[in-house]
């Protein structure tokens, strides 16, 4: 068992991948909030290959905010900022490699200034964020910024101290204009329809509570560019800790298990240069938007349609809802009849090959994601994976029978009440779901989360219907409904 340290690389085993560059030469060009298990598994390993390929000034310093990342940071900090990357084939195979791009790491809490200096410095060209879709503040219904995050509230309140990712940008971005020091990008690598525009949207909203002219300045010279981030990354467990060791003899404090698929589309506009990202792998293109709704519509509206169904069918893992051929056949009908109707056309993607790949991707037994997983932060994840595509049905007067099953399976897993919801809007959905129980249809006359939606008669309908049928019939027999339903609009 080896303890993984620079020191200690030359003794893994041959069958482990280690840094092809010089982790003493350096140089951090990216400054990156959220340090999970996700980031790790995907946007860091473009950096490696970076650096793999001579490019040592793309190295990434991290920045923790939570009081979750103080662990990251020790545990990074104990193994001089190295970590392993286990992903796996559909067929099981897996490959070990130890990455070296995050070559520092600052707990804001602990050093608020030094977050800012490295913010500060000319060095730092790109800012990115994975802060999850509810760390934007900025309303679904409305597109304005509404944080109800306490940081945020704090640094709107008070900026001398920032503790909010935005508090910390804002100063940043002042100093760099107060010494002439060009701005750098700002590019969020979260799930989130046009992220980049979300993100510009939130930061000048909370710069212009401070000054204006800076808002004005951020607006007219700050790149924000949107992209589009996949790669399924369960978090780490201690099951995955031990496999570690035992397969590949690392002892690895936080290692990273995720599927082999990658891919980062990313729209070519920085305000500060950028690394040769084409060179290794990333998709640099004028217009993310096809991308990103095929991906959110598809992927990550797929993973909402297997997850409630699948936890009233007493499933816990992915692979065990795909391996069901009923909820197999439901997830491949939502994509097929409900998500890609609603989709333009996409440079270079065949939508049909697009959805068996994810169909294969879903069901590796190898990856084991968790149903749990998929519906943290739900009340800001359906909104953005669900909810548009209901909005294009309606409009286009086409069936949304699959979608109002999932939301009245997201009710149904309120109520039955046994499964931890990880959601800020826990409790209110959780007092709905119990209306609803006696009145079908509460649940989605919740303008907080369904916003125009909340008022449609047709989806009203829709989702009374899968909800009786839930009731009757539980989770396989209403999914069977509605196949025989779509089979039968489709003769």
């Amino acid at each position: 068992m080896t303890m993984l340290r620079r020191a200690t690389l030359e003794e893994l085993p041959a069958t482990v991948t280690k840094p092809a560059y010089d982790l003493d030469e350096l140089h951090c060009g990216v400054v990156h909030f959220g340090v999970g298990a996700f980031h790790r598994a995907h946007q860091a390993v473009y950096f490696d290959r970076l650096l793999a390929a001579g490019h040592l000034d793309w190295a990434l310093c991290g920045v923790g905010v939570l009081s979750g990342d103080r662990k990251i940071g020790d545990v990074l900090d104990s193994q001089d900022h190295l970590y392993t990357l286990v992903t796996v084939d559909p067929d099981g195979r897996r490959d070990a490699r130890v990455i070296g791009s995050v070559a520092d790491f600052v707990y804001a809490p602990d050093d608020p200034q030094g977050v800012l200096d490295v913010l500060s410095s000319p060095a730092t060209m790109i800012v990115s964020l994975t802060i999850t879709e509810s760390g934007y503040g900025v309303d679904d219904a409305t597109g304005a910024f509404a944080p109800t995050d306490p940081a945020v509230l704090h640094d709107l309140a008070d900026i001398s101290v920032p503790s909010s990712v935005f508090g910390f940008l804002t100063v940043a971005l002042a100093t760099r204009r107060y010494h002439g020091i060009p701005p750098f990008t700002v590019m969020s690598c979260d799930n989130i329809v046009h992220n980049g525009s979300v993100t510009r949207t939130a930061l000048t909203s909370f710069a212009r509570h401070h000054d204006a002219d800076l808002a004005d300045w951020i607006d007219a010279t700050v790149a924000f560019p949107n992209s589009m981030v996949d790669r399924i990354t369960p978090a780490t467990t201690a099951a995955v800790i031990e496999d570690v060791r035992s397969d590949f003899g690392i002892d690895d404090g936080w290692p990273v298990r995720s599927e082999s698929f990658s891919q980062w589309v990313v729209e070519d506009m920085f305000s500060f240069g950028r690394p040769p990202f084409d060179e290794v792998g990333v998709q640099l293109v004028a217009d993310v938007a096809p991308y990103e709704h095929m991906k959110l519509r598809l992927l990550n509206g797929s993973h909402q349609a297997m997850s409630y169904l699948g936890i009233l069918a007493e499933y816990t893992h992915v692979h065990e809802v795909m391996a069901s051929p009923d909820l197999h056949e439901f997830v491949a009908s939502y994509m097929r009849n409900e998500a890609a109707p609603t989709l333009a056309p996409v440079p270079g993607i065949d939508i049909e090959g697009y959805i068996d790949q994810l169909l294969q991707r879903f069901s590796s037994l190898a990856v084991r994601d968790t149903l749990e997983r998929q519906i943290v932060d739900a009340s800001a994840r359906i909104p953005k994976f669900v909810l548009p595509v209901i909005r294009d049905l309606l409009a286009r007067d086409r069936c949304v029978d699959h979608c109002a099953l999932i939301l009245a399976a997201w009710c149904g897993v309120y109520e039955r009440g046994d499964v931890p919801m990880l959601d800020a809007n826990a409790e209110h959905l959780q007092r709905l779901s119990w209306e609803d129980h006696d009145n079908p249809g509460a649940f989605v006359a919740n303008p907080a989360v369904f916003g125009d939606l909340s008022t449609s008669p047709r989806l009203r309908g829709a989702y009374q219907r899968a909800k009786r049928s839930l009731q009757d019939s539980g989770a396989r027999g209403a999914v069977r409904r509605v196949l025989e339903q779509s089979v039968g609009q489709a003769l």
